[in-house]
């Protein structure tokens, strides 16, 4: 900073000084704030030849996958450097959006309990703690609690601690419960006595967190992945009493698929399912029997099932003739589709996601026209019927329970406006009773409208967007609008109530959610436009829905803010190559922006299971394809949005080299001086780091940046 009464000669010394290190790349003139900030180091270029199908391509930055390295590490600590430099006008602001997030959130929340035979389950926060206790009552909700386990007991010494559910044997006694203390999704597994407050000695290193008793009570089964691929692909019997040491059940040679291990509501099976996304293979074996042989329900075809044990017979949930999945019974002897019979049949409009089962019923979560649905059929009569609400866009979602013999069931309802409200309901009279309003402390629902938009796609398909806005506010072309959407495997992205977002809505934002294809808001048929070699449209519904939003006035150019995570940030890596002045700025999170060589390498985690999602670019078509779109690859001597992009280093999905190198490429190439950061944060993996609150200060960190970008710090 220059002195108050520096003379015009020294300004302008100084001036020039500045200048020519600009000129001279040392340091950049951030036009937001008007300060001086330090640049970050300009990564080396090492020339790779990357040859395939006759194809060669030149990466310069392929040395970032070299984790550990000193190259590597400063080159991440000087981006996060000139990240806080260059936001470092938006500190107190940032200081003021997590405190605002945080104070929508209620200290001592508990989760609604759950009836499971005596006692009632359930998890719950004390004030300015981070993780979760899980707690029970037994006899009645007035009993004395007895904690199970206290997350932020477990969590102390551990940079990042993320924690998987309880599993409580059936005789109540024992629990199980893991950990991931990386942020790579590795979870050991732990063990008490119910009511003790150690744990036992047994730890189970290394597994996916996805666990399951048996019927003893004394014997768990447990999935790992590859230690290199991360890919689930062992399942693994241990008797926590009477073993030191488990055993192989099953493992699935098969690259392109994963394994998990679950039991039935009934507690009468025990399943083992091989899936990949158009794909799947049943195993079962009883669930007092755990010793004995897996028996395969039905071979993998080239279509998918899911199975259910009814009591007296099986329910298959299938897409086999049927697009939009239909339900299916069979004896347990079954011995193909021939001896299978139809329960509810397939629909062209009603795509069906989801089975609850019950002894004398079952609930269906279904999609209809964009927007989910629960159907409630009786078992004996199949007389169904289907709930109706009121909101223009929302979403319901089975939550279930897990006793067999209920004659409720229990679902959570919410929109973009309305917080999470929890129903129990009774299967026959429709009887419901509230369970819990969550509550926001502070937030107004009355202040806040949400709609629902059709834009059309340039193929002519209608894409739904959904969105939310403070009551009164004016369509005008400087609102400021923030669009978000996701995409891939078919996932769909749910118009959920996120406390979060009201900290930008509240400061002028417009929020929407584009219902892009690769997700299935639509049905099926909407996720398979939007993956292999349609890909391409899930790029164009986005960028459709952009230019309807300015078409119908409720933004601009310069004001059109875009955010995405994972696929998301494929997306976001696509669509500013392909319509940079689309937009005026984006937020890319932990973004797979480099396709063909992560798709290319079998060796990187997840690869080979995403064949199905993307292509395999072994084969020439499906490499040229993939070629047209990866983010990476088509980086051009161009002008780019304004670019927050983050990462974890420990990320098991998307490696930290991807963003890494994306950032050194466009940093190299674009043409523009718009504001490029880069952050990782070193401790956390794909999804951030950990904790109620911890998490929610890299959510602030992002929207301190569009902020910055609109010119509202204040």
């Amino acid at each position: 900073m220059k002195p108050q009464n520096a003379s015009d000669k020294p300004k302008l010394l100084v001036l020039g000084m500045v200048m020519g290190l600009v000129a001279g790349g040392l340091l950049t003139w951030n036009s937001q704030t008007k300060e001086n900030v330090v640049l970050p180091i300009k990564a080396k270029k090492e020339s790779t030849k990357l040859e395939n199908h006759g194809v060669v391509r030149d990466d310069p930055y392929f040395w970032m996958n070299q984790r550990d390295t000193k190259p590597v590490l400063d080159f991440l600590k000087s981006e996060n450097e000139y990240t806080n430099s260059i936001l470092k006008p938006t500190e107190k602001l940032q200081e003021d959006l997590f405190e605002e997030m945080k104070s929508r959130i209620v200290e001592d929340e508990s989760t609604v309990p759950v009836p499971v035979d005596d006692y009632f389950y359930y998890r719950r926060y004390e004030p300015g703690k981070e993780y979760p206790i899980s707690a029970r009552k037994k006899g009645s909700l007035q009993a004395q609690e007895e904690v199970l386990v206290d997350g932020n007991e477990w969590a102390k010494g551990f940079n990042y601690f993320q924690m998987t559910g309880v599993q409580i044997t059936g005789d109540h006694k024992r629990i199980a419960v893991g950990a991931d203390t990386v942020g790579r999704r590795f979870y050991d597994i732990r063990f008490k006595d119910a009511g003790a407050k150690d744990f036992l000695p047994l730890t189970i290193k290394s597994t996916t967190g996805n666990f399951v008793w048996a019927n003893d009570n004394e014997t768990l089964f447990f999935s790992r992945q590859d230690p290199e691929t991360l890919r689930s692909n062992q399942i693994f019997r241990i008797n926590v009493l009477k073993e030191k040491e488990p055993t192989l059940v099953f493992e699935e040679k098969d690259t392109t698929y994963g394994v998990s291990v679950w039991s039935s509501k009934n507690k009468a099976k025990i399943f083992i399912g091989s899936n990949k996304r158009d794909s799947a293979e049943i195993r079962w074996v009883a669930g007092d029997q755990p010793t004995g042989e897996f028996k395969v329900f039905l071979p993998r075809q080239d279509w998918e099932y899911e199975l259910f044990d009814g009591g007296d017979r099986f329910y298959i949930l299938t897409n086999y003739k049927a697009e939009n999945f239909r339900l299916m019974e069979a004896p347990f002897d079954s011995k193909g589709v021939s001896d299978w019979k139809e329960v509810l049949p397939k629909s062209k409009d009603i795509l069906r996601e989801g089975l609850e089962l019950y002894e004398k019923f079952f609930v269906v979560e279904e999609r209809q026209n964009g927007l989910t649905q629960i159907r409630v059929v009786q078992r004996d009569n199949l007389a169904s019927k289907v709930l109706t609400f009121e909101d223009p866009t929302y979403v319901v979602s089975v939550l279930g329970l897990p006793e067999y013999k209920s004659e409720v069931f229990r679902f959570m309802y919410e929109s973009l406006n309305r917080p999470e409200i929890t129903y129990d309901e009774h299967y026959i009279s429709g009887s419901r009773e509230v369970k819990k309003v969550k509550e926001v402390p502070g937030f107004d629902a009355s202040k806040y409208e949400s709609r629902r938009l059709w834009a059309t796609a340039r193929d002519g398909r209608k894409v739904p967007i959904s969105v939310l806005m403070k009551k009164g506010v004016e369509l005008n072309r400087e609102n400021p609008m923030l669009l978000y959407a996701y995409g891939s495997y078919g996932y769909s992205m749910e118009p959920y109530f996120r406390t979060s977002i009201f900290s930008l809505v509240d400061r002028g934002f417009i929020y929407a959610i584009a219902h892009i294809r690769g997700g299935s808001e639509m049905g099926r048929y909407w996720y398979e436009e939007g993956r292999l070699g349609h890909k391409m449209n899930t790029f164009n519904d986005f960028i459709d829905c952009g230019e309807h939003l300015i078409e119908e006035g409720y933004t601009s150019k310069d004001h059109l803010h875009i955010m995405g995570g994972s696929a998301g940030g494929l997306l976001m890596g696509a669509v500013i190559n392909l319509r940079p002045d689309l937009f005026k700025s984006a937020v890319a999170a932990v973004p797979f922006v480099d396709v063909v060589t992560t798709m290319l390498d079998d060796s990187i985690p997840l690869t080979t299971f995403e064949y199905n999602e993307w292509g395999d670019p072994r084969v020439k078509k499906d490499f040229e394809y993939m070629l047209t779109y990866s983010p990476y690859d088509n980086v051009q001597p161009k002008n780019y949005p304004n670019l927050f992009v983050t990462t974890g280093y420990h990320d098991s999905q998307v490696q930290y080299w991807e963003p890494a190198k994306w950032v050194a490429k466009l940093r190299d190439l674009k043409t523009d001086n718009n504001t490029l950061v880069f952050f990782t944060e070193m401790d956390a993996g794909h999804s951030g780091a950990s904790g109620r609150y911890e998490s929610l200060k890299m959510v602030a960190k992002e929207y301190a940046f569009f902020l910055l970008m609109e010119g509202r710090v204040h």
